[in-house]
């Protein structure tokens, strides 16, 4: 049985134009932030590898977006990470988060420029106070694909990321990607951790700026 309604096609009325007043929990997450403390578990050929990292991420919110009768609300991001020992990017990630007002369903898709995407997916209250998404290989709404390469020899089989938000009005995440390396016959858990905090406030939504500025006029 469908929990979506028979009419696929038509898009909600009087959808409010400001982004950050419909975010849900992802709200805490918008603007600038920045990590000093980063910790990466990951994958080496004599075994697991310990890097420190800072990085930085800015999430600023973009316009409501509908798919037929489903009303989304979110914040695009980008995700840059160097560690201390070099100057060259150590990790860059692209997407979306988004917000489900009337389900309470949480999205994060994640695009990778090392030939991998995944769509994750969580439920949680609009005033939560963390986050727990997933994402599994070979599923077909909120799963994981990759270059034939990584499929071979480090395999993606599933992604998990707990997001807490701190009293102080920093956050908390952990990543945990479960992977199978070639050669070696148990799962290797690839593990990410930082904390960060707020460096500058989010921009307006696009839709929100012409408003505000019509409304000025």
């Amino acid at each position: 049985m469908s929990d979506f309604p028979d009419d696929i096609f038509t898009e909600p009325e009087d959808v409010d134009p400001d982004a950050l007043s419909n975010l849900g929990p992802l709200r805490r997450l918008a603007g600038v932030w920045e990590g000093q403390r980063g910790v990466d578990i990951n994958p080496k050929a004599d075994g697991p590898e310990q890097r420190e990292y800072f990085e930085r991420i800015e999430f600023h919110p973009i316009d409501p977006q509908a798919n037929g009768p489903q009303l989304l609300y979110g914040l695009r991001y980008h995700v840059h990470v160097n560690t201390r020992e070099e100057d060259a990017t150590f990790h860059d990630q692209v997407g979306y988060w988004l917000w489900e007002p009337a389900t309470g369903l949480v999205l994060q898709t994640i695009a990778i420029p090392r030939g991998q995407v995944a769509i994750a997916a969580g439920h949680a209250d609009a005033d939560a106070r963390s986050l727990v998404l997933t994402a599994e290989r070979g599923q077909t709404e909120y799963g994981i694909c990759s270059t034939t390469f990584l499929e071979q020899a480090f395999r993606t089989d599933s992604y998990r990321i707990e997001v807490i938000f701190n009293d102080d009005g920093s956050w908390s995440y952990v990543s945990d990607v479960t992977l199978m390396v070639r050669g070696q016959a148990e799962p290797f858990l690839h593990r990410d951790r930082n904390t960060l905090f707020k460096v500058a406030e989010p921009e307006p939504n696009p839709l929100a700026q012409i408003v505000a500025a019509s409304g000025a006029n």
